[in-house]
């Protein structure tokens, strides 16, 4: 298995080789380190692999030393506020914490306000500043704490508060766990490294990490407004198009008896979108209903939840496979792209469909650019199923009606120009954070390129951005 550890580092030599001695000695094997002054000069991030019994040892020891605290004596009061259950015996594992650590508590007031929860004020007095990280990392783990005061010329709790109120800000701001706060952090700091690489700002990591949960978090419920539009595209289908903020596009076929669904947008707006498919569709619910994917990117599968059919191609499977596993998926075994995906699936609450949901509809089995791997009816509509060559990710499906001339493309074609405000904003955000929203972009040039030869004159359904007339000229 492996651990990540968010450790506090003493600033004198021979800190790191303590830890790595533990590790070591441990059979523990460090896979990953991530430092940096310019964010917190005491905070070390080491990712650990090794047997569960052994990760457990490394934890006990790097525990009992205190996450490498210094000794120096300074003091200083902290003032902080726990949310703590409204039951009894909450307040107890704070206070084994502050024991352990020799902590003096110079203030408490605590009031019962009616609610499941208890707000619990403190003022610690700390003689050893170097504790301070390792203490309230500690304590966050079992409980929300926010730092009322403190001396800003402290530099060592100035890092403090900057890691643990980002930390807050996320864990209110989506509802995490705190398990999921604490994986949140590790992710955010993944990126953080990535990008340190090439010596973009750790803050802007930070901050475009926030405005992401923020976009997502703004738009839902009343602020959901998706662009909306429709026309027949033959004698017995008609197509509708949502276009969220945020997200893929959606794409409804409804021969009036059925509807065919093509991509799903994100999970964290499926409340959303019920409302909206109810009101277009009075009759959803009776209605029989189907989806196909185009990719399994998180922003394109948002609705499978709700289908009793979803059919894709059997590298889409594949991928769905490995994250029922528990493994990572094809997008995530990218060490680029995984650290955003797994923030994605955090702030878009996405839930891997049921494998029981899943039709494989054709397979590729060469290495061309572009392959037909079946054909696929709905009504009077005939398609051709085509896969790419996973330069945007593996699976990529494209479906081609040539009677109609109409192709939806998933992520192997977007219309940039035909973004709204929202998703120009919006869609400014993956770029940098994954750094390529393409697995191979040499690969994804290629196929969008071919695709677009092979569509000249089709009405193009992309996956964001409106549908556009491709005016490609051979």
């Amino acid at each position: 298995m492996r651990e990540t550890y968010i450790t506090k580092m003493p600033d004198k030599s021979g800190a790191f080789l303590k830890a790595s001695e533990i590790i070591s000695k441990n059979n523990g094997n460090i896979v990953r380190l991530s430092y940096n002054k310019a964010i917190d000069v005491h905070t070390l991030f080491i990712e650990v692999e090794a047997e569960d019994e052994d990760i457990l040892r490394i934890s006990t020891e790097l525990n009992a030393i205190g996450y490498l605290s210094s000794n120096e004596k300074d003091d200083r009061v902290i003032m902080i506020s726990l949310t703590l259950p409204n039951i009894p015996g909450s307040v107890l594992p704070v206070l084994r914490i502050l024991n352990n650590y020799e902590i003096n508590i110079s203030y408490m007031n605590l009031q019962e306000n009616g609610t499941s929860y208890l707000h619990l004020k403190m003022g610690l007095l700390i003689e050893n500043t170097g504790i301070i990280k390792a203490l309230l990392d500690e304590v966050s783990k079992i409980c929300d704490v926010k730092i009322l005061e403190y001396d800003m010329t402290e530099k060592l709790l100035d890092n403090t508060v900057f890691y643990l109120e980002f930390a807050n800000e996320m864990r209110n701001l989506l509802s995490l766990t705190q398990k999921q706060t604490n994986e949140f952090i590790i992710n955010s700091n993944r990126i953080m490294q990535l990008l340190d690489e090439k010596n973009e700002s750790p803050l802007k990591t930070f901050e475009y990490i926030r405005k992401f949960a923020k976009f997502v978090t703004e738009h839902k419920g009343n602020n959901f407004h998706p662009q909306i539009s429709s026309r027949k595209i033959s004698e017995r289908v008609t197509l509708h198009m949502i276009e969220p903020p945020c997200g893929s596009n959606i794409y409804i076929l409804d021969d009036c008896e059925e509807l065919l669904f093509v991509d799903g947008g994100f999970a964290c707006f499926i409340n959303e979108m019920r409302i909206i498919l109810e009101n277009r569709f009075p009759d959803f619910d009776e209605r029989k209903k189907s989806i196909i994917i185009t990719h399994t990117d998180i922003d394109h599968t948002g609705l499978l939840p709700i289908f009793d059919t979803v059919y894709l191609s059997e590298n889409c499977y594949e991928n769905f496979l490995l994250e029922q596993k528990g493994r990572n998926n094809f997008r995530e075994q990218n060490c680029l792209h995984e650290p955003y995906y797994k923030l994605s699936r955090v702030i878009s609450e996405y839930v891997s469909p049921h494998l029981d949901t899943l039709k494989v509809i054709g397979k590729k089995i060469d290495d061309n650019v572009i392959s037909k791997i079946n054909e696929f009816s709905f009504g009077d509509l005939q398609f051709d199923v085509y896969e790419g060559n996973g330069g945007h990710v593996r699976g990529e499906t494209i479906l081609d009606c040539k009677k109609q001339k109409i192709a939806f493309t998933g992520d192997n074609i977007v219309n940039i120009k035909g973004f709204s405000e929202d998703q120009q904003t919006f869609n400014k955000l993956a770029p940098y954070l994954m750094q390529s929203v393409n697995v191979d972009s040499t690969k994804a040039t290629l196929c969008r390129n071919e695709l677009t030869k092979m569509t000249s004159g089709y009405l193009i359904c992309p996956g964001h951005g409106t549908w556009f007339e491709n005016s490609y000229q051979h």
